[in-house]
């Protein structure tokens, strides 16, 4: 088995407020204090079949523009989902199965891009996507527990689905066994490695009291299971699956900070850091009561994002 980072962003950073103040409040935290942040998901290749773990940012997505108010920059693009996907060597038709973590569009924006996958997801995330076809596997976590972990599907030799609420409602994690480790691919539970090390929650979930059941869950696993931590939005989670580094809780790396940052200039557009769905002032958000032809400057206060619920301040230019 063979385990590979997709890598489309990088060079971006999020704030400790919105990292780790999920539960005591992001004014707990110093907003002067960032962590690396960037893009990838993951390929399991197990040598008898191509399993994808989420599938990128849609190619026509806009790039992000920081400001004095961003909490999370996704970076600058390196190049699209599939473009990277070609580089490490692998064809859309080659794909056997998607396994979804969760919902949001940096996970699950190249979806329509495998006509030969089987793709697995949590129910209430399918249900939020509106997901339909006889390729749609709404995980029913039906082979009973993985360690301690109540609920989980085995999906191939050594590669299990694990149901992980919290940060979205279907929220998933996957487990590949390999070379005598656990390759944990967990999507958002924490948005930076540093979280997972302090035990903190960061500002984006669905079910609070879930998120943090799963986030014990995880570290209690890792205590007893030399496990990599394969995170998506902080580069140590290549990092760690390059070095096959496991994870000590009693001893976190040094932290690094977060090197020139680039971004472009600003279209009008907007995009929502938690969940990536695009304001287009062109568009505006009819179905909302907002009309074409609204800034979002003039969206209302109470406005929120279609897809994820969220407020206008989670919401960067693009």
């Amino acid at each position: 088995m063979e385990i590979k980072a997709v890598k489309f962003n990088e060079k971006g950073f999020m704030t400790q407020p919105f990292a780790f103040g999920g539960e005591e409040g992001a004014e707990k935290f110093d907003a002067a204090v960032r962590y690396r942040s960037c893009l990838q998901n993951y390929v399991i290749d197990t040598g008898s079949e191509v399993i994808l773990v989420d599938t990128g940012l849609p190619k026509e997505y806009p790039a992000m523009v920081v400001d004095e108010k961003t909490q999370i920059y996704l970076g600058s693009p390196i190049k699209d989902y599939m473009s990277a996907l070609a580089d490490l060597g692998y064809k859309p038709e080659q794909v056997s199965k998607i396994l979804v973590t969760h919902k949001h569009e940096d996970h699950t924006g190249e979806l329509r891009s495998f006509p030969n996958a089987k793709i697995y997801i949590g129910p209430e995330d399918a249900d939020a996507l509106k997901l339909t076809g006889d390729n749609i596997i709404r995980a029913e976590y039906k082979d009973g527990p993985y360690y301690n972990f109540p609920e989980a599907q085995k999906i191939a030799e050594g590669v299990w689905y694990i149901k992980a609420k919290g940060h979205t409602h279907g929220n998933s994690i996957i487990i590949a066994e390999a070379d005598g480790l656990f390759y944990m691919m967990h999507g958002d539970v924490t948005y930076t490695d540093e979280a997972l090390y302090a035990n903190k929650l960061s500002v984006v979930y669905e079910d609070k009291a879930a998120a943090r059941e799963t986030l014990d869950r995880v570290r209690e696993f890792i205590q007893n299971h030399p496990t990599v931590y394969c995170s998506t939005h902080t580069p140590l989670g290549y990092e760690n699956l390059e070095a096959k580094r496991t994870v000590d809780l009693a001893n976190p790396p040094e932290s690094i900070p977060p090197g020139e940052i680039k971004s472009g200039k600003a279209t009008g557009k907007y995009v929502c850091s938690v969940c990536g769905q695009v304001y287009d002032p062109a568009i505006g958000d009819p179905e909302h009561g907002i009309p074409a032809g609204t800034a979002f400057e003039d969206l209302p206060a109470d406005w929120k994002c279609p897809r994820c619920k969220q407020s206008k301040d989670k919401f960067n230019k693009a």
